[in-house]
């Protein structure tokens, strides 16, 4: 019998302890916190004895049936060893969901071989929600393919359009590509050769392709509701805008916090993927937003608008 709205079904979580600027301590702490917040959350922690064990003293003897540990020797271990791991235990039915914030090249890769990738999708995107003066905007990619061609960004654009249909309930979803300026030829040569290919695209959720943005309309939220570029662009963009909005608030008195998170969209499993760099409370933002992708099924109903039959050429 599904779960009421107030008892949630229970999240198996697999925590990569290793990964971040700041692992293992700041994980720990994000990790206790988003436990703390949740009580229908699992974690499975992945990582060295010293690592889970600072967990689990800090856990009741009544709740550690919800914290379970996948060790790993700490003499052999490499950072990027711990992700792997945590990604194998979803592969293996250990967990419902990963979060790390550890190498995203390394993460990507790894999920894309533990995983599996969707039949169309060559290069998996890193996909971001940024609070805008109009509400909410998706951004893909941030990080994941920061070199793909026209056939990668329009597979991303069908990804960002099912990401809003799905998850945000966005009717028709307007899609925009980055570009320099909104003049027809603007921007360079993979810019110039997109917009015929997104303009003729099979988009989902009744998405369309609504032209060209520049990143002043990433702010404001007017223009599109999902914003498509390539990863190298996306992610100096988030990374900017995030500093921006930590300092000065986010844009229009929008009172949502960026999360430092984003979802990894063309594998089949929930992966998200945080800052290096992120705070014991984005860590617990990026674990608390698995469970919430995974009790939806957000990505399996996002796999189901994807078609299988288009592969990217790159």
């Amino acid at each position: 019998m599904p779960a009421s709205s107030a008892e949630p079904a229970t999240a198996r979580i697999a925590v990569d302890l290793l990964g971040g600027d700041h692992a293992p301590a700041v994980v720990v702490d994000g990790a206790l916190r988003a436990f703390q917040d949740d009580p229908s959350l699992h974690l499975l922690l992945v990582g060295t004895h010293e690592a889970a064990d600072a967990v689990l003293a800090a856990v009741s003897p009544a709740e550690r049936n919800r914290v379970g540990m996948l060790p790993m020797p700490a003499v052999e271990i490499h950072p990027d060893d711990s992700a792997r791991a945590a990604l194998r235990a979803v592969a293996d039915g250990l967990a419902d969901a990963v979060m790390s914030a550890g190498n995203t090249a390394a993460v990507v890769i790894s999920a894309a071989r533990a995983l599996g990738r969707w039949p169309a999708v060559r290069r998996p995107a890193l996909t971001a929600v940024l609070p805008t003066a109009a509400g909410r905007l998706v951004l893909l990619d941030v990080g994941s393919a920061v070199d793909p061609d026209e056939g990668t960004l329009a597979m991303h654009a069908r990804l960002g359009a099912a990401y809003a249909s799905v998850v945000h309930r966005v009717a028709e979803p307007r899609v925009g590509l980055l570009t320099i300026g909104t003049e027809r030829g603007k921007g360079d040569r993979l810019r110039r050769a997109l917009p015929p290919l997104l303009a003729a695209a099979d988009l989902p959720g009744g998405a369309r392709y609504v032209g060209l943005v520049e990143g002043n309309d990433v702010v404001t939220g007017n223009a599109a509701d999902v914003v498509v570029t390539d990863g190298f662009t996306g992610n100096v963009l988030l990374k900017g805008l995030e500093t921006a909005y930590a300092r000065l608030g986010p844009p229009g008195g929008n009172a949502a916090v960026p999360p430092r998170a984003a979802l990894l969209l063309g594998v089949a499993g929930t992966v998200v993927v945080c800052h290096g760099s992120a705070s014991e409370t984005d860590l617990a933002a990026g674990i608390a937003l698995a469970a919430e992708l995974h009790r939806r099924g957000a990505v399996d109903a996002i796999a189901e608008l994807i078609p299988h039959n288009e592969v990217s050429h790159e």
